[in-house]
């Protein structure tokens, strides 16, 4: 499959963060930006805005919620690997029309989609290709993604801090899940021993963002396109 190479034709502005950005902003430990886009004409939501992945990829669930076809899927000749090197089942891609909006500005642009079959805390990962060829600007400090339009405005859209908490807890929940199936699969172990391991589940990702959880359990994590 090519490569494809995308040409930025955005207007030539500059984008800057001020102490402005950070007044609405909870504090929070390291979360990640996850945004809302209109995709397909519709409000898709847990949007993660992810620079550690090459591909922008959509999760079964949420084709299936678009009322897609997947008569509208194209083959996908590639591979795509998770965070622990286990390959992702690609259904094949899709091109949708996809709007970033503040309410005041917006900006319509095609994306490439791959369509992975995996469960995760999300529905969406925007991933380089779009952040490069949109010229989005995401600040996990003031917990915004800002970009130009097209008419040169800039389009400013907030972080969903309580969506970014929720995943954190969907995240931390199937980790939990895991660790049991693993003593389970090991052998006879004693009771004291499995809650020992939940404790101490529960205590490291107590202490670690959604990002760094979705990193490890690689539920959630940004895909990597071997094309």
């Amino acid at each position: 499959m090519s490569v494809e190479v995308f040409e930025d034709h955005s207007p030539d502005v500059d984008i800057t963060f001020t102490k402005g950005d950070l007044k609405d902003v909870v504090p929070h430990d390291n979360n990640p930006i996850v945004i809302s886009l209109v995709t397909a004409g519709r409000i898709d939501h847990r949007v993660l805005v992810d620079q550690g992945s090459s591909a922008d990829v959509m999760f079964w669930p949420t084709f299936e919620k678009l009322q897609l076809s997947p008569d509208q899927l194209r083959p996908y000749g590639g591979c795509l690997y998770g965070f622990a090197g286990d390959q992702m089942e690609v259904r094949g891609y899709i091109e949708l029309r996809t709007t970033f909006t503040d309410g005041l500005a917006s900006r319509t642009e095609k994306i490439r989609y791959l369509v992975v079959n995996a469960p995760s805390a999300y529905n969406i990962l925007l991933g380089r290709p779009t952040l490069n060829k949109t010229g989005v600007m995401p600040s996990t400090r003031n917990m915004k993604v800002k970009l130009p339009s097209m008419e040169g405005l800039i389009i400013t859209i907030r972080s969903d801090q309580k969506e970014a908490k929720k995943c954190y807890e969907n995240s931390l929940k199937n980790k939990r899940s895991d660790t049991v199936l693993e003593v389970a699969v090991g052998g006879d172990v004693a009771m004291e021993d499995i809650e020992a391991r939940f404790e101490n589940v529960a205590r490291l990702e107590g202490e670690r963002s959604c990002w760094e959880t979705a990193r490890e359990t690689g539920i959630a994590r940004a895909l990597t396109a071997n094309e």
